[in-house]
């Protein structure tokens, strides 16, 4: 048989509706679903081997040949900007960046050069860029909402699924950034030595999807 298709699978709820969409297609996924404590797990009737990982890891594992392909959110591609095929928009895991601010702030207003806080300093200076503006950015890796709050910055560029949390804590959302949802990714290497494997993998993603 075969050397299984190693495919390394973001943590939490990406992970379960990948899973899902492998069941859908006709998979047995007991092993992974029945995980305890392993990581890396056979989904043998797919001659398949999934790999559970944390999104940055993910791309780190699928750029580095260890895992041909690699299910990950959009945030984390474009943030961590690595080199890979970007496959599949597997339409799940749907959120968007946003910018967001205190209620009634005005953002957008006046001379000083505004002070942003972010995990995802990347794609906040990618967006201010391409509006022409200079602005401060400090990263955060907790609540961001917590640093207009504090005083510490003007606004803040994150992850909103429904603005819950940032209505909870006072903040609006000053602009939507760009749509988020889970890729399928493929290491460039693989993609040429399985191309038949790998191909014919995606074709069932997509008539499943």
């Amino acid at each position: 048989m075969e050397k299984a298709l190693r495919i390394a699978l973001t943590k939490g709820r990406l992970e379960k509706d990948t899973i899902g969409l492998l069941e859908k297609i006709g998979y047995d996924c007991t092993a992974v679903k029945e995980k305890g404590r392993k990581l890396i797990l056979p989904v043998p009737d797919g001659n398949l081997e999934v790999v559970l990982a944390k999104a940055n890891d993910v791309i780190t594992y699928v750029e580095h040949g260890v895992c041909d392909l690699g299910v990950v959110g959009k945030d984390t591609i474009s943030e961590m900007q690595g080199t890979f095929f970007e496959l599949v928009d597997l339409g799940f895991g749907k959120c968007r960046f946003a910018l967001a601010a205190k209620k009634g702030s005005p953002f957008y207003g006046g001379y000083k050069v505004k002070t942003v806080a972010t995990k995802y300093p990347n794609i906040t200076r990618s967006f201010f860029e391409s509006k022409g503006m200079d602005v401060d950015i400090v990263k955060i890796e907790g609540s961001v909402e917590l640093a207009p709050l504090l005083g510490l910055a003007d606004g803040i560029v994150d992850i909103v699924e429904t603005g819950s949390t940032l209505k909870a804590n006072g903040l609006e959302v000053i602009e939507d950034i760009v749509p988020v949802s889970a890729r399928l990714i493929v290491n460039t290497v693989s993609m040429k030595l399985r191309q038949k494997e790998i191909e014919n993998f995606v074709s069932l993603i997509e008539k499943t999807l």
